[in-house]
């Protein structure tokens, strides 16, 4: 997910998407412990996923600070 991407989702949506990132992270976590991934690359991919996600939702809570 490009940062491009996230920015045009509002602040809702993108705590939605948090959400089910984490849910899915969540299970290929327990199912890595049990069997071998097909993608085990994809756990980091959803790791930098959702922290680009609070990134940007961090920022845009910054910058309604500051105004």
């Amino acid at each position: 997910m490009k940062p491009a991407e996230i920015r045009d989702m509002t602040d809702g949506e993108i705590r939605d998407r948090i959400e089910q990132l984490q849910e899915e992270r969540f299970r290929l976590r327990f199912r890595s412990a049990t069997q071998q991934l097909d993608n085990p690359m994809l756990l980091r991919t959803i790791r930098r996923d959702i922290s680009r996600l609070n990134t940007i939702l961090r920022e845009r809570e910054n910058q309604g600070a500051s105004r």
